[in-house]
């Protein structure tokens, strides 16, 4: 929507009211520099700017915010790439696009995230976090992050909170307004045309302008290509004797997939008078992702001859694969509520209904591949990506058909919910103390179905690569690899119709992957709470305490061989406890400029739901026997948080800031083998079994610092008064502490998942006379996202620094243009083994570029 882009013109003087999970903002003092007369307009970024600032300056506890303008200020698709922006947060991508939110370097399973203040529900089946690339960031007004928490927040929040915002008509407070923005695109990889479009149009009306309605709606359409040098994750030794190092694998990887993403929002609010308010919210996002991924893979190395240290030949084997991949996401809520005083104090009332859903029609792929020795291959590995290259021409007749399977997935999670909260005013102190107590009850629901079959080759009939094969596009990297031929999906499926009997069903490949993934989790939230805000003076300190009693139950599949494909839920588990969170966050303004914090609060963060899921899955083929469980007695992590920080408030709403955090967690969870196990597995008797489950380790800590700066150069000569900067950097340390049971157990220092030290971003704008140009660089460091039995086979996601720009020009107060180019840098997506030496894989995904124009009235 318009209000989100660069260039729109926003009342500085229209602030959105709170929610009610956060903390009361306390009546600051406004600054002669600062304040303004009513009748100027601040367009552009910086009433979202002013906004946000003035939101962190209010807040009794810790709190960081990106409002209209400042979401829509660079070419963000998301909410994920949008909140990037903030202090010490950082996402995980996913094709080039961010996807999850990471505080702090908490895993996103961690962070609690909530639309208008209602929790909302994940549509992913492995675990809590939500996927924020689902949400346009269009259909949002601000976005408040909360890392410290009180008492009247969920405390399933170890990283922090995110709120995600939409408009009301009264944050507008006009009697008529519309938005409507346009964008086309092109991106260079696959030379394709992004566009996007959305319309927002609302007003008061009525008695009085009594009445308020919102309707935002988007579209958008994203053509992508990457490419992926798929690397390995076993760096070996082939000639021990001449010691040269060979990765067991290489293969090429080229997606080609198109994302549309749809939303709506509807906000209708009534405030009959100064003291009563009720509000309707409704909500829907959809996240389409259709996607073709051609496979070229050369692997199971022997007979190695001519070996250098960096170069030689060997045999090998070749595959060919295409697989299809249908995705389609939704999120719907709806939400009521209002406000009303009674007698001296206030009442909150809210409840909603919320809905997520990841269904995969199609997921399915076809394998082609050579003899185990058909492949003579040169290799040189002395540069990063390395290269294989067959030596010798194999007709396509030689790859035969290895495997197809055919994957289907729905994972729903739905959320009841609803809260009372109750504040009154305190005759303590200074002007502004109150008492607030509240409760809050959550009923969640997850299930996960998966259908999944694996089909090989019949004996009496040939299938072939020659019979469904075409020639694409050869490039890849540039000129540096040649793309060899590729699998129609769609002449696969033709072929086997036309020829039954060509395969024939792997029954035993089929039953785990189908039934070890399917749970029906229940998990009900009763929670309580009171808490206090005292001020006195310059100093205001919010004690609180919460209550909260979760009660788990979870429904599995035992699987063994003689496990049918239809098996229903036949392993059941259930658990009750209840948790305690003190809390205190404190301010003091020691002058008008200055601001000290500190906080000392508690959290918890429970564990996935694919973990609790009582599945048993037994393989008697193997030996050692191998057992696969779920672990619903796993203890939630527990969290004893510290934080402080000192703000400066410079002229023209800029800011200065430094803090620190500390994290004491209990309880980490951590995949774990246990070896030499006898007893009763599903039914099944086995002795010296090796089982692989969910296991709780001792302690781990977090602790960093963070440093903030936001100025513009107002103290310059017109036009360089124009200028501004905004950076912020944020250090962070980390570790686990316990035993990592396995084949080699790990004691001791453990890294933390998806923990990068170093986050930072750094921004140079300028914005004057209708003209907004910005460049943003952001940049995370390595993150651990696979845990090996040493710490040599860890798996890390490297270091990713993208820099984007954007520029628009206000040709009248209602008509923007504007244009962006998104990762000028050519950041790729890349993970190693181990050392940045020894790759994974290396994924591109090019620049892309988009123009538009916008409307506002």
């Amino acid at each position: 929507m318009a209000a989100l882009a660069a260039g729109i013109a926003v009342s500085a003087l229209c602030v959105t009211t709170v929610d009610a999970q956060t903390a009361p903002a306390p009546a600051m003092p406004e600054r002669a520099d600062l304040a303004e007369p009513a009748d100027i307009v601040v367009t552009g970024t910086r009433a979202g700017e002013r906004k946000a600032i003035e939101e962190k300056r209010k807040a009794d506890n810790f709190v960081d915010a990106i409002y209209a303008n400042d979401v829509g200020k660079l070419p963000d698709q998301n909410v994920a790439e949008a909140v990037r922006r903030i202090p010490g947060l950082s996402v995980a991508n996913d094709q080039g696009e961010g996807r999850y939110v990471i505080i702090r370097g908490i895993n996103p399973d961690l962070v609690n995230v909530t639309l208008n203040g209602m929790t909302l529900p994940a549509p992913e089946p492995e675990g809590r976090q939500v996927k924020l690339d689902d949400i346009p960031s269009a259909l949002i007004s601000a976005v408040v992050v909360t890392k410290s928490l009180t008492a009247d927040q969920d405390a399933n929040a170890i990283g922090g909170s995110v709120d995600i915002r939409t408009l009301s008509a009264f944050d507008r407070n006009k009697a008529y307004f519309a938005d409507a923005r346009a964008a086309y695109g092109w991106s260079k990889l696959n030379d394709g045309h992004p566009y996007e479009g959305d319309i927002q149009v609302g007003g008061l009306f009525g008695p009085d302008r009594q009445f308020g309605a919102v309707l935002s709606v988007n579209y958008s359409k994203r053509p992508i290509e990457s490419e992926n040098f798929q690397g390995s994750t076993n760096y070996r030794v082939p000639v021990a004797a001449n010691g040269f190092v060979v990765p067991d694998q290489y293969g090429l990887r080229d997606y080609n997939l198109t994302r549309t993403r749809k939303g709506a929002v509807l906000n209708l609010d009534w405030r009959p008078s100064d003291t009563t308010k009720v509000f309707l919210r409704g909500t829907y996002s959809a996240f389409d992702d259709n996607e073709t991924r051609d496979q070229f893979i050369i692997d199971n190395e022997s007979a190695f001859t001519n070996q250098t240290a960096t170069t030689g030949t060997f045999r090998g084997r070749g595959s060919v694969r295409v697989r299809r991949r249908e995705e389609a996401d939704n999120t719907r809520s709806v939400q009521g509520g209002g406000e009303i005083d009674l007698g001296p104090g206030h009442v909150t009332i809210s409840g909603g209904y919320a809905r997520a859903q990841k269904r995969d029609p199609l997921r399915s792929e076809y394998n082609f591949r050579t003899g185990g020795t058909a492949l003579t291959v040169n290799y040189d590995v002395s540069g990063t990506p390395y290269v294989f290259v067959p030596a010798n021409a194999v007709a396509q007749t030689a790859y035969t058909l290895n495997s197809v399977n055919y994957d289907h997935r729905l994972a729903v999670e739905t959320l009841a919910q609803g809260r009372i909260d109750y504040s009154i005013p305190l005759a303590w102190g200074s002007d502004g103390s109150s008492i607030k107590i509240g409760a809050k009850y959550l009923d969640r629901h997850k299930t996960n179905d998966r259908d999944y079959v694996t089909y090989g080759l019949a004996a009496r009939r040939p299938f072939t690569l020659a019979d469904v094969s075409y020639l694409g596009d050869t490039s890849f990297y540039g000129s540096d690899y040649a793309f060899g031929p590729r699998i129609d999906y769609d002449r696969g499926q033709a072929y086997l119709a036309a020829h039954p009997g060509t395969i024939t069903l792997n029954t035993a490949g089929s039953i785990n992957n189908s039934l070890a993934n399917d749970y029906d989790v229940r998990e009900r939230i009763a929670a309580a709470y009171a808490m206090a805000t005292l001020k006195i003076e310059k100093l205001t300190l919010v004690p609180g305490i919460r209550i909260e009693q979760t009660r788990d139950r979870s429904a599995a599949k035992l699987i063994t061989a003689k496990s049918a494909l239809d098996s229903g839920f036949n392993s059941f588990g259930s658990r009750r406890y209840t948790d305690v969170f003190p809390g205190l966050n404190a301010r003091y303004d020691a002058t008008d400029d200055l601001v000290l914090r500190g906080a000392v609060t508690t959290s918890i963060g429970r564990p996935n739901y694919a973990q609790l899921a009582p599945f048993v899955s037994v393989d008697q083929t193997t030996n050692p026997n191998s057992v696969a469980r779920g672990n619903p007695d796993l203890k939630p992590y527990k969290a004893l948080n510290f934080d402080g920080a000192l703000e400066y408030y410079l002229p023209g709403r800029g800011l200065i800031s430094l803090g620190g955090f500390y994290k004491s967690l209990d309880n980490p969870i951590y995949a774990q083998s246990l070896l030499g196990q006898s007893g009763t597995f599903a039914g099944q008797a086995l002795t010296n079994a090796t089982v692989s489950t969910a296991l709780n380790i001792d302690k781990a800590k977090v602790y960093g610092v963070e440093v903030n700066l936001q100025t513009r150069f107002t103290f310059l000569p017109s036009p360089l008064d124009g200028f501004g900067v905004s950076a912020n950097y944020t250090r962070i340390w980390g570790k686990g502490d316990g035993t990592i049971l396995g084949a080699a157990p790990r004691t001791g220092d453990i890294p933390l998942f998806l923990q990068s030290k170093h986050v930072g971003t750094a921004q140079i704008f300028y914005e004057k006379y209708g003209v907004a140009v910005r460049a943003a660089f952001s940049y995370r460091s390595a993150y651990l996202d696979t845990l090996g039995s040493t710490a040599a086979l860890d798996q890390y996601t490297d270091a990713n620094g993208q820099l984007d720009v954007n520029a628009s020009y206000q040709v009248t107060p209602e008509l923007t243009f504007f244009t962006s180019a998104t990762n000028l840098t050519d950041a790729p997506w890349r993970r190693y083994i181990g050392t940045k030496a020894q790759l994974v894989e290396r994924e591109r995904y090019s620049v892309s570029f988009r123009w538009g124009a916008q409307l506002h009235f």
